[in-house]
């Protein structure tokens, strides 16, 4: 994984919209501050896979992180959310 110091963060309107389509009724309204929230939510949920699958792989003596890496830590990663 390399390191470098630029932020990513999810758009706040991608967030909206996502959360936006799984509303039942058309009167539930999402705030502002809650698509920041949940983008937050959703950055550290990402950081914390890549950084779980990157230890998988070391542990299997693995140099490349592969789809295999990450679907055995997420069961636990679920859990732990």
């Amino acid at each position: 994984m390399a390191e470098n110091d630029a932020e990513i963060a999810f758009k706040k309107d991608t967030v909206s919209k996502l959360l936006s389509g799984f509303f039942t009724e058309d009167k539930t309204r999402l705030s502002g501050d809650a698509a920041l929230l949940m983008a937050e939510m959703l950055k550290v949920f990402v950081q914390e896979a890549a950084v779980r699958s990157q230890k998988q792989a070391e542990s299997e003596d693995c140099e490349q992180v592969d789809i295999e890496h990450f679907e055995k830590i997420l069961p636990q990663l679920l859990l732990d959310f």
